[in-house]
């Protein structure tokens, strides 16, 4: 960001102008130069016409001759050679517009994610600082083609909107970098937390969040919160960045269910799958992909309720409002869990026992509503299964 900020002025002189003054004040031609520094005269004269550079070898030689130091000549080429990189990079940017079109810039800036641009120009370098990347090309190579397959083992070619979802993405990277904790992961020390982290659901304290947020960082895990985008409807995500496991998550659909099934699908990636796998909720898989998330569903139920527990709510088939609360006490968990499950399986209709249905709101004030897909499609999303 420091480097974003500093001032670049878009002219400098080439250090040849400076060599024509000192010649002319030295009263000394441009031959007799050649010859004191035994440097091809079309050379010096390339130089003072700005068509070639002063080397660090001849900076040393101009030294003897000007009595000007020769950190100060190579310094006015620096400056120069830098001045044209950067107005050729400006006039390169041109080339860049449509591909930064195909973000969803203004709500990235609106969320603090970019700083606001007016220019087109501006917005693409926005883009390419923001993910750290130096072209198109290099942005593709790294979410689309897979190059660096080390740090990013799923391609987003195969998604619909892999630029909202790379924006996502990148930014859930950005927050676990931010995040401090040092504690080094632990998959002893992460199931031994999870029975606190389901005494957290089941309590739902005010401080939820941040409370959940520090269980996972005593084990080494890191969990951020990153509201979705335009196109990008994507509950979770879990991958691993410097031996590092992070979960992402988004609570786009505001559902205490939800959460904390997407929250516990991320953590049985963690617990069960490789360190070189990425992995997103809401798209789809090859079948041998599509077995891992499988395995995390699974997972999920199991601590949220486990099938016996189920089964007995289902057996005894009383879904009132009062059965539900005495089931949640005794299975040790929480209501909205129990409804959830039940509404996934069809048992009972979404309308019916809403009261129960806690809402978990991660970002005050902003509106989830347009970035999520069709109701028909959210309440047959497989996170229901909560």
């Amino acid at each position: 960001m420091k480097a974003s900020n500093q001032y670049h002025p878009q002219t400098v002189s080439h250090p040849g102008e400076t060599l024509a003054e000192k010649l002319e004040e030295m009263g000394m031609s441009i031959k007799e130069f050649a010859v004191r520094t035994a440097k091809p005269e079309k050379t010096i004269f390339a130089i003072i016409k700005g068509a070639s550079s002063i080397t660090p070898d001849m900076a040393v030689t101009f030294e003897d001759v000007t009595k000007i130091p020769a950190r100060f000549w190579m310094n006015l080429q620096r400056q120069y050679d830098e001045c044209e990189a950067r107005n050729k990079r400006e006039r390169q940017m041109e080339s860049f517009l449509s591909w930064s079109r195909k973000f969803p810039f203004a709500p990235m800036a609106k969320l603090g994610w970019i700083p606001a641009c007016k220019s087109n120009v501006e917005k693409a370098a926005s883009l390419l600082a923001y993910f750290a990347v130096g072209s198109p090309t290099a942005w593709e190579n790294y979410y689309l083609n897979q190059q660096l397959k080390v740090a990013f083992r799923i391609s987003l070619s195969r998604t619909k909107e892999p630029y909202a979802i790379s924006a996502w993405l990148r930014r859930g990277e950005i927050q676990c970098k931010e995040l401090s904790g040092n504690q080094e992961y632990s998959e002893k020390g992460l199931r031994d937390k999870l029975p606190e982290m389901k005494a957290l659901m089941t309590e739902h304290p005010e401080d939820t969040a941040s409370r959940l947020q520090a269980l996972c960082l005593a084990c080494g895990v890191k969990l951020v919160y990153t509201p979705c985008l335009p196109k990008a409807p994507i509950n979770g995500s879990t991958r691993w960045i410097n031996n590092t496991p992070c979960v992402q998550l988004s609570g786009r659909q505001k559902r205490y269910d939800v959460f904390w099934f997407s929250f516990f699908h991320e953590i049985g990636h963690i617990l069960l799958h490789g360190k070189k796998d990425i992995f997103l909720e809401d798209i789809e898989y090859d079948d041998k992909q599509m077995e891992k998330e499988t395995e995390a569903d699974a997972f999920a139920s199991r601590i949220l309720l486990s099938p016996a527990e189920e089964k007995q709510i289902i057996d005894n088939g009383d879904y009132s409002v009062k059965a539900i609360l005495k089931y949640a006490k005794q299975f040790k968990t929480h209501p909205s869990i129990i409804v959830g499950r039940l509404q996934y399986k069809k048992i009972i209709p979404y309308r019916n026992n809403r009261q129960l249905v806690t809402a978990i709101n991660l970002f005050p004030g902003y509106d989830h509503k347009a970035h999520q897909a069709p109701r028909k499609q959210r309440l047959s999303n497989k996170l229901q299964n909560a």
